[in-house]
């Protein structure tokens, strides 16, 4: 039985009995308002050895042994907290993550960055999420790729490379486009994580990075796209369709147009990437018959290796 459950059972047990008209011991009822002794000790069998029986004798102090309202072990502490947190109780929810976090519980170590740097249910704080991403990091920056940990290591060294990219104000995180790289090739690379591929494709086309390489881009972005990063499909469809430094393929480019399109649609994309659904339109709008037919039978492919 729960703590709690044991403490509300006693409270009623006590209120019922101070309730309750009290019995004598010959079966009748005590008027109420008479005092009823609780002998502390048993009584003597010789009547004149027991003066105090009929005396009021006061109540034995129960012992109660303190609330522990802390999760014995991490994982519970951090299946509470984040149960706490659906049901919008943040105190306790941040309270018993931040403890599976300080046992090095990597989910955990993960949430609260992931709430501190989005804002969800604390206040937005950047220099808080990077500090939790960094001591994931660093303890399990080396896990292998296939353990259960292994996408929220390779979140927080995407998120981590998304603060270096941009800095962080007010602190010593200074904007460092290599650091940011370096951040997002680790995961990109031995994770494979599909957004880290995106980024760092990304990074390789801005031209204001420092190592700006299309051809890496290229490879990056292919990789995410093919597993369904619906931003890589578009930034790869539209530099395909247009040839910019790529060689053109109109079709192949209209294909992963298509599929970055409704890829955005499921997963309910923000405001700031209409810019996918405005690329789309366009080349669909360019593109020849013949482009339209060929990137279609590129999709049906597609869709048939997927089932397959």
């Amino acid at each position: 039985m729960r703590t709690s459950n044991a403490v509300i059972s006693i409270g009623l047990l006590g209120f019922a009995l101070g309730l309750s008209p009290a019995a004598s011991f010959d079966g009748t009822r005590t008027p109420e308002g008479t005092a009823v002794a609780v002998p502390l000790t048993a009584p003597s069998a010789n009547p004149e050895a027991s003066p105090d029986i009929g005396r009021a004798t006061p109540l034995a102090a129960v012992p109660v042994a303190p609330l522990n309202t802390r999760p014995a072990t991490p994982v519970e502490a951090f299946r509470s907290g984040t149960q706490a947190l659906r049901a919008g109780n943040t105190e306790q929810a941040v309270n018993e993550l931040e403890y599976a976090a300080d046992q090095g519980m990597p989910a955990a170590q993960w949430k609260l960055g992931r709430m501190y740097a989005d804002g969800d249910g604390v206040q937005k704080n950047t220099l808080r999420a990077f500090e939790y991403f960094t001591r994931l990091t660093r303890a399990h920056g080396d896990d292998a790729p296939g353990t259960a940990q292994a996408r929220f290591v390779a979140n927080a060294f995407v998120s981590l490379g998304q603060f270096y990219l941009e800095g962080i104000p007010n602190s010593a995180v200074k904007p460092d486009p290599d650091r940011a790289r370096e951040m997002y090739w680790y995961a990109a690379s031995y994770f494979a994580d599909p957004d880290a591929q995106y980024n760092l494709g990304r990074l390789y086309l801005d031209r204001n990075s420092g190592a700006r390489d299309p051809r890496q881009a290229a490879k990056w972005l292919g990789l995410a796209a093919k597993k369904g990063q619906y931003q890589a499909q578009a930034l790869l469809g539209a530099m395909l369709f247009k040839g910019d430094d790529l060689s053109r393929q109109a079709a192949l480019g209209l294909f992963w147009l298509t599929l970055a399109k409704d890829g955005a649609g499921k997963d309910g994309a923000g405001p700031g990437e209409t810019w996918i659904t405005e690329t789309y339109s366009s080349a669909f709008a360019h593109a020849t018959d013949g482009e339209r037919t060929m990137a279609y039978k590129y999709l049906e492919n597609w869709l048939k290796g997927r089932r397959e």
